[in-house]
Parts: C-alpha cells; structure tokens; sequence
C-alpha cells in the first residue's frame, strides 16, 4: 500500500477502511507537532500502530497523558504493581477478551483513547482485531439505518458473571479467568446509551454496541439478542476490520468512539501480557441530542482526570 506522508510522521494504511502504521516517530519523546499528526491519523484510521517503542509504564503513561486526561486502569479491576493508571491484561491471571467490544462501555463516559503495549506475546497466535464501527453505520440499508437512529441499548460488566453453575463455568473456562470475571462484575454498573452515537470531534456517526451491549430499551430479550446481532454484523465485516499480529514492544492507539476489537485467544496454554492505559471520554449524544444515562454504579472516581 502507498505511503501517505503527514509533516512529520509517516502514515501507511493497512487497509482501505481501518488501521494504520506509523513511522519516525517515537513515543518516549515526540514533539507536540508529531503528536498532533497522530492524533489526526487517529481519527481517519481508528486505530494506529508503532513497532519497537519498548516503552515502560511510566513512558506509556506519560505519553498517553498527552492525548488526554487520564482514566484509573478500571472501574474495578485490581490495581497491579501500585500502577492505579494501567489495566494488566495478564492472560496467566485471566486477562483475555475473547469477544468484540468497545473499552468500558458499562460507563456513562467510556474513554476516548486506548494505548495498549504488548509486553509477554505466545510464539503463535494472540492477534488482535478492530472494527470500524463508523463504517459499520454507514454500510446499514437505509431501513436498517433508521430503526438504529431510534434506538438504545443498555451495557452492563455484570452480564451472566455470577453464573449459578459455577462449577460448570469453572470447568469451562478455568480457575483464573472465573476469577477475572468475578473481579470484573465485582461491582456492577448499567448504562443507557444511543445505538448511534455522534462522534464529538469529526461529527461523523457510529454504531455504539459490542459484547457490554445486552438488551435494547423498549425490547423483549429475544428480539434485542436478534436486533443486536444483526447491526453487530454490520461492524464486524470483513471488509471493516484489521488484524494485526504483534511483537514485543508494540503500541496501538485506538480511537475508542469509533472502533470495537477483539483479542484472539488462541494461544494457551502460552502467555500473552498486555497493560492499557485510556484517556477520559465525554459524554456520549445520540442523534436526538441525548445523552446516556447511568442506570447503576458510579463511575466518578473512575473518569477523574489524572
């Protein structure tokens, strides 16, 4: 693919829809125009890669502190080597998202930016994938794209965690990722956001859905689980999603507005260790003007800058 050259960083699509890689630059020590460049390349591409940073935690929190203020690493994940500002996604502890989502949507302010660097990888496997959920929206038939105007959905981390049939649900997933889990819902929070939300700085719109997404309001179960796999569909096609396949000391930024991913577990019993840092959202407006609406938990503390 062609290189498209910005004033100071090197920009090359990795595909025509989503995903870019980015060169000359390095993160321990960019320059406020570099910065800006990438936070343009950001909002055309969705997601963006850098090879070979190596950055430590505190060199990932300082840069990422530069797209924005900080979130904690997770409403209620535990906090890992006294770093309040990282999420550890330590496969070995249960750290693997084998589903489609966009980051902490239970929340009414999910973040804005994802900066995730890869850190302990498998010899095989553990690619991780993003969709744009802006095309999905504009890939909708037109009657499709208007029942999705009207609607909203409510997203929760408390989805079917606390399982009666612990016993069958440790047996199927093991005793770490049991453990992760009941850690995630350890405190649940639900919110109502727009199905289509407005993207607060390229005005464009986006399906705002994925696996936190459980039912649509004013629906029945049957028909939001029908409703929500087919515009889910829409995002998740080929043709809108890349797929990247790590090395050590590789960072991805994310836009989180306009992406979902998917962190392919196919590596055990190998290891695979990742930490994120996000930056603080805004709230989210659908297409009416409204905003969502915290159902159940308070994410304050969580969406404190830092």
């Amino acid at each position: 693919m062609a290189i498209d050259t910005a004033l100071t960083i090197g920009v090359r699509r990795l595909t025509v829809r989503t995903g870019a890689e980015i060169s000359g630059m390095e993160l321990r020590q960019c320059s406020d125009e570099q910065i800006g460049d990438l936070r343009n390349a950001i909002l055309a591409h969705r997601v963006v890669f850098l090879r070979q940073q190596d950055l430590g935690a505190r060199e990932q929190i300082d840069f990422a502190r530069r797209l924005g203020p900080l979130t904690q690493g997770h409403p209620t994940l535990p906090i890992v080597d006294g770093q309040e500002l990282i999420l550890d996604l330590d496969s070995l502890t249960g750290g693997a998202a084998n589903h489609w989502h966009t980051d902490v949507t239970f929340v009414d302010r999910p973040p804005m930016f994802s900066v995730l660097r890869a850190m302990v990888l498998p010899e095989v496997g553990g690619d991780t994938l993003w969709a744009n959920t802006v095309a999905g929206y504009a890939d909708l038939p037109d009657d499709l794209r208007q029942l999705a105007d009207q609607l909203r959905a409510v997203h929760s981390n408390g989805h079917d965690y606390a399982r009666p049939d612990v016993v069958a649900l440790r047996a199927e997933i093991g005793e770490a990722r049991l453990a992760n889990l009941a850690a995630f819902a350890s405190e649940v929070f639900e919110t109502e956001h727009p199905v289509v939300r407005v993207h607060p700085e390229t005005g464009e719109r986006a399906l705002l859905l994925g696996g936190f997404a459980h039912r649509l309001v004013g629906h029945s179960a049957a028909e939001s689980v029908d409703l929500i796999r087919i515009f889910q569909s829409y995002v998740t096609r080929p043709e809108n999603v890349v797929r990247w396949t790590w090395r050590e000391g590789d960072v991805a930024i994310w836009d989180n507005r306009s992406t979902q991913h998917y962190a392919i577990y196919d590596y055990e019993p190998e290891r695979r260790r990742m930490q994120r840092v996000t930056t603080a959202g805004t709230p989210v407006v659908g297409l009416d003007g409204r905003p969502s609406g915290a159902l159940q938990g308070d994410s304050t503390l969580y969406n404190l800058p830092h």
